[in-house]
C-alpha cells in the first residue's frame, strides 16, 4: 500500500499538468489576444429540399474560395458538427474589420460565389460579430 500511494500521487500529477498549462497559457494573454477587433460573420442555414449533397458541398466550397478570392477575409469555418433547430448547417467567416465586412457585401467576389450558394438556400440566419 506504501508504494501505491506515491504511484498513484505521480498519475494524479500527470493528469492536472496539461489543465495547470492550459490555465497558464490564458493568464499569460493580454486582452488584445483573447478578444480580437476581427469581425465573425456566422451563418446558420437550412437548404432546399431538392438542394443534393453536391450542391450543398459546392456552396460550402464556395465559402473556401471566397476566403482565396477576397482580401477581407482572413480564415473560414465550413464543417457543421452539431446543429440545434431548424438549421442543419453553419459557416463561418473571419473578416480583418468591419470595413471588409462592408467591402465584402455586394462585391463581385459575394455575387460570383452567390451563383452556387442562392440556387441551394432555403432560409438563413446571419450574426456579425466583433470585440471592437
Amino acid at each position: 500500500m506504501k508504494k501505491l500511494i506515491p504511484s498513484l500521487l505521480a498519475l494524479i500529477a500527470i493528469a492536472i499538468a496539461p489543465v495547470a498549462v492550459q490555465a497558464a497559457h490564458h493568464e499569460d494573454m493580454d486582452h488584445s489576444e483573447i478578444t480580437p477587433s476581427s469581425v465573425i460573420h456566422v451563418v446558420t442555414v437550412s437548404w432546399k429540399s431538392d438542394a443534393s449533397d453536391a450542391d450543398i458541398q459546392a456552396a460550402l466550397d464556395g465559402v473556401v474560395t471566397l476566403a482565396k478570392e477576397f482580401d477581407g477575409i482572413e480564415r473560414v469555418w465550413i464543417k457543421t458538427i452539431k446543429a440545434q433547430g431548424e438549421r442543419s448547417h453553419a459557416f463561418v467567416m473571419e473578416f480583418k474589420s468591419e470595413q471588409a465586412l462592408k467591402d465584402y457585401a455586394g462585391s463581385d467576389a459575394q455575387k460570383k460565389w452567390y451563383k452556387v450558394y442562392l440556387p441551394a438556400r432555403d432560409r438563413s440566419t446571419t450574426f456579425d460579430i466583433t470585440n471592437s
